[in-house]
């Protein structure tokens, strides 16, 4: 099933969520240009954004597809590559 999440970023306004990373860290995008990445990571003090370069957000949605490739999770894996496809190409 595919969900579409959004955050509202107290400066760059609404996000649009690209994927999962690892547990309690997610990658997110500016929601009409797709051009700025964060990698919001949530923890005990709260949600706290980092910004990434597109060239390291296109690496962690990489390793994050090797991942599931390795993992024999086919269906999450289909659709990640689409969201790659449509993301960074």
């Amino acid at each position: 099933m595919n969900t579409e999440t959004y955050l509202n970023h107290p400066t760059f306004g609404l996000l649009y969520r690209v994927c999962l990373i690892e547990q309690n860290q997610e990658l997110f995008t500016t929601l009409y240009a797709q051009r700025l990445f964060f990698l919001a990571l949530s923890g005990s003090e709260g949600l706290r954004f980092e910004p990434v370069t597109r060239a390291d957000a296109r690496l962690l949605v990489e390793n994050r597809l090797r991942l599931l490739r390795r993992m024999g999770q086919a269906q999450e894996f289909a659709e990640l590559q689409l969201i790659h496809k449509r993301t960074f190409q």
